[in-house]
């Protein structure tokens, strides 16, 4: 049996609902899945199976930094010659990055206690991260240390943003291999490694499950609300969405949007919704379960996600594959999914004038022209990104 550990800075998270179908999709095709967190998991977990997801899961710093500084300690003394390559290579990582030197030997005595929890169980034939940040530089360390090959996946927008200061090129220097969720995301890739390590490089599309594909297009009713589903922060979009609904009220259209989620933008976004007395035209839910987020798109004509910065949203995918056209950006990987006019509409990022006048488009549109749209970003989402498919691609990639 193949067996793989998988590391994430903090798992489960309400967030990261794709890891946890990646996961589960391999483990449904024989792979033997550990699961490492670095952080324990947030306290805001509300669908039953991240509650699960985080009893199968060991999170490195659940007794606090004293394991990791023993185990980084213990392994000056076994293998110094290693511990000392690494705390340069850990140095040398620090000084590129604004999280400083400190932060990455604190990365060097995670990964030290990553390898000692992986020796304690045994079996384990390669490492994958996710997120090409932190979790990514221990489960390099650790490989230097004389742990298991590595791989990790690149979901962006930080990765993108930040590639000298996360190292990036170096991290993928020493993986077995990288994996890109679009062809974007292998593009931006490319531009940070030399094209020796181009190979490395393979696309593994993030998937959604039966609880939406199983579903199929549902059928749309003639509601008047669209539904933006993610954390609110910035780079989401949604205090433009704002402005769009103020706008559209200014003239008289009938219109309620559901911000399904919730972040470090809510009291801001609140605020402004008071400002712009939006009243019972804004709904905010905070964080919910996967289903409750299947109950809110099935509840909408369409979704709405004017990203400025993105990878390539789950979200969308799980809208397409319950019959939901979407309104989101030409950003990242965005329209990989979306065509304009097909199955969604694409607007540029930061345009109210443009938002405004797809959220009117999608509401003049009739159902019926709606719902052909909806069964198009269906077929879509089967093709493209079925988390079943897209696992087999990855066991094969751990397997080599």
């Amino acid at each position: 049996m193949l067996e793989v550990a998988y590391l994430v800075n903090q798992y489960p998270a309400v967030s990261h609902s794709f890891i946890r179908r990646e996961i589960l999709a391999l483990e449904a095709q024989g792979v033997s899945i550990q699961r490492f967190s670095i952080r324990p998991p947030p306290s805001n977990l509300v669908d039953p199976a991240d509650l699960a997801e985080a009893k199968k899961t060991t999170a490195l710093l659940a007794g606090g930094a004293w394991s990791a500084i023993a185990a980084w300690i213990l392994t000056a003394v076994t293998r110094p010659r290693s511990w000392l390559k690494v705390l340069r290579a850990a140095i040398r990582l620090g000084r590129r990055s604004d999280r400083g030197v400190a932060r990455h030997v604190v990365y060097m005595a995670e990964a030290c206690l990553l390898l000692r929890r992986l020796r304690e169980r045994g079996g384990v034939r390669h490492l994958h991260a996710h997120f090409g940040t932190n979790s990514a530089a221990v489960a390099m360390f650790a490989r230097l240390l004389g742990g298991p090959p590595y791989s990790f996946t690149v979901h962006g927008p930080e990765e993108f943003d930040h590639p000298q200061e996360l190292s990036l090129g170096e991290k993928i220097a020493h993986a077995a291999a990288v994996v890109a969720i679009s062809d974007f995301g292998r593009s931006q890739l490319y531009r940070w490694i030399s094209w020796a390590d181009w190979k490395k490089v393979h696309v593994v599309r993030c998937g959604v499950d039966d609880t939406f594909l199983g579903a199929g297009p549902r059928p749309i009713g003639n509601s008047r609300r669209l539904v933006c589903v993610g954390r609110l922060a910035e780079q989401k979009g949604q205090m433009l969405i704002l402005e769009a609904l103020a706008a559209l009220a200014a003239e008289k259209v009938d219109v309620e949007v559901v911000l399904a989620g919730d972040g470090p933008l809510r009291g801001v976004i609140e605020q402004r919704a008071r400002e712009l007395a939006l009243g019972e035209g804004l709904r905010i839910t905070g964080w919910i379960s996967n289903q409750q987020v299947r109950d809110e798109l099935l509840a909408a004509r369409a979704m709405l996600l004017p990203s400025f910065a993105e990878g390539l949203p789950v979200v969308l995918m799980e809208a397409l594959a319950l019959g939901r056209p979407a309104i989101s950006t030409y950003v990242a990987g965005i329209p990989e999914l979306i065509r304009d006019g097909v199955n969604g509409w694409l607007i540029p990022a930061g345009s109210r004038d443009e938002l405004v006048r797809a959220v009117r488009t999608a509401l003049a549109t009739s159902v019926a022209d709606l719902e052909e749209m909806g069964r198009a970003g269906a077929a879509t989402v089967a093709e493209w990104h079925d988390a079943t498919k897209e696992a087999a691609r990855l066991r094969q990639l751990f397997a080599s």
